[in-house]
C-alpha cells in the first residue's frame, strides 16, 4: 500500500514529506499500525547527519504512538483498536532475552539497525528501491508495519499524542536510573543535560528517593523546568565550575551517581570528577565525541565506575507502563518538555529540537485525532 512518509534522501539532507512510499505487506506476527503521533529524538538526528549510520535513503523515527488497523494470524497480544506506543524489538528467543535483558538482545543490530527485515527485505520502497528504515518501525510515516515485540498496549483514555515518546526518550533516561543505576533513597545524582531524556532521568532520581537531584545545563529556563519536574539543586555550567559547584552541595564529597546525556567531551569527564568514592557514572548520548580516561587516577583510585546504558536497560512492555503509572500519579510529568508540531512542518521540528528551542517536539501525523475517542 502506498502510505505518506518523511524520507531523508542523503546524509545531511532535510526531511522530504513523500506520498509515493510502498509499505511491505504484513507478515504473521505483524501489526499494521496507523500512525497518530511520533516523537523526534536526538538520535534520529544523528542517524540524518551521519554521526550514526544505518542507510540512505531512510525513513526515520522511533517514538510513535498510533492506532492497531490489522493484526498478523501469529499475533496474540493485540487486537484491531488498540493505542500502542512503538519501541525497539528484541528476539525474545537468545541468552539476553530469556534472561529479561532484551537491551542485550544478541539479535539486536540485525533487528534495529540494519535498515531491513532480518531476512534482509525492505520494510519501505519507492519506485522499486528500498528505502532502509529505523528500529524495525519508522513512525515517521502515516501508516507503519511493526512486529508484536514493537509494540506497547496503552491506556485508550490518555491523549495518544503524548505517549510516544515513551518509546524511547524518556524510558532512556528513566530506565538508566531506574533499571542501571538503581539509587537507594537518601543517594545523590547528578544530570548532566535537560533534554528528554535527562530530565526523565531527573525525575526518576526524584521517584527512587534520592535526596539531592542536581540537574546540571547551560540554559536557565530548562534549568528552572528542571527544578519543577524534580531537581533539588540546579546548577548553570556555563557560569559556574561545576565539580566545585556539585562539591559545596554535597559536603564535599560528590555525589554516588551521575547520568550524562550531552555527549560533549569536557561533560562527560566532568560527569566522573563529581563522583564521591564508589561512585558511577552513565554516558548515555548519541555522540561521536570521546573522552580521556587516567584509569587508575580517575577511576581505580577511588573506584569509580563508566557504564554505557542501551535504552534505559528497558523492557519496554514492563517499563512503559510503569512510566504511565507514574505519569498518573503526578510523578512523572514528561508532557511538560513536549510542544506538538504539524508533521508537514519536521524540518521546522527538527531544528527546533537541535537548537533547543523545544525540549520534545512531536509530529502530530493525524491532526483528526481525538483523545479518548
Amino acid at each position: 500500500m502506498k502510505i505518506k512518509a518523511a524520507v531523508v534522501e542523503k546524509q545531511d539532507a532535510d526531511f522530504e514529506i513523500r506520498d509515493d512510499v510502498e509499505l511491505a505487506d504484513m507478515g504473521p506476527d505483524d501489526l499494521q499500525v496507523h500512525m497518530v503521533a511520533s516523537g523526534i529524538c536526538h538520535s534520529d538526528e544523528a542517524l540524518r547527519t551521519g554521526d550514526a549510520v544505518i542507510d540512505y535513503p531512510i525513513v526515520l523515527g522511533h517514538e510513535g504512538a498510533g492506532i492497531v488497523e490489522k493484526v498478523g494470524p501469529e499475533v496474540t497480544q493485540f487486537k484491531p483498536g488498540d493505542h500502542v506506543v512503538l519501541s525497539f524489538y528484541a528476539c525474545g528467543n537468545c541468552k539476553s532475552c530469556l534472561k529479561g535483558i532484551p537491551t542485550q538482545c544478541e539479535n539486536y543490530a540485525a533487528n534495529n539497525l540494519s535498515g531491513t527485515r532480518p531476512d534482509g527485505s525492505a520494510h519501505f520502497t519507492e519506485n522499486g528501491h528500498q528505502v532502509a528504515d529505523m528500529f524495525d518501525q519508522s513512525s515517521f510515516t502515516t501508516t507503519t508495519v511493526v512486529r508484536e515485540r514493537n509494540a506497547v498496549k496503552v491506556d485508550p483514555t490518555l491523549d495518544l499524542r503524548k505517549l510516544g515518546p515513551l518509546g524511547c526518550g524518556y524510558v532512556t533516561g528513566s530506565g538508566t536510573v531506574l533499571n542501571t543505576l538503581q539509587p537507594r533513597p537518601g543517594e545523590t545524582i547528578a544530570v548532566f543535560g535537560t533534554g528528554a531524556v535527562g530530565l526523565a532521568a531527573m525525575m526518576a532520581g526524584k521517584i527512587a528517593g534520592c535526596t539531592k537531584v542536581i540537574g546540571i545545563d547551560i540554559v536557565d529556563s530548562r534549568l528552572a523546568l528542571a527544578k519543577e519536574l524534580g531537581a533539588t539543586d540546579v546548577i548553570n555550567s556555563k557560569s559556574t565550575d561545576v565539580v566545585k559547584a556539585v562539591q559545596d552541595l554535597t559536603d564535599g564529597k560528590g555525589v554516588d551517581y551521575a547520568v550524562d546525556t550531552t555527549g560533549v567531551t569536557q561533560v562527560m569527564e566532568d560527569s566522573i570528577k563529581v563522583l564521591d568514592q564508589g561512585g558511577t557514572t552513565a554516558t548515555i548520548a548519541v555522540t561521536p565525541n570521546h573522552i580521556d580516561v587516567d584509569t587508575w587516577n580517575n577511576l581505580c583510585v577511588n573506584d569509580k565506575k563508566i557504564v554505557g546504558v542501551n535504552m534505559g536497560d528497558s523492557i519496554p512492555q514492563v517499563d512503559i507502563p510503569r512510566l504511565i503509572d507514574f505519569y498518573k500519579a503526578g510523578q512523572f510529568d514528561f508532557d511538560k518538555t513536549e510542544k506538538f508540531y504539524k508533521f508537514s512542518d519536521i524540518n521546522q521540528a527538527n531544528a527546533d529540537s537541535r537548537s533547543g528551542k523545544t525540549i520534545k517536539p512531536v509530529l502530530i501525523i493525524d491532526d483528526a485525532y481525538q483523545p479518548g475517542k
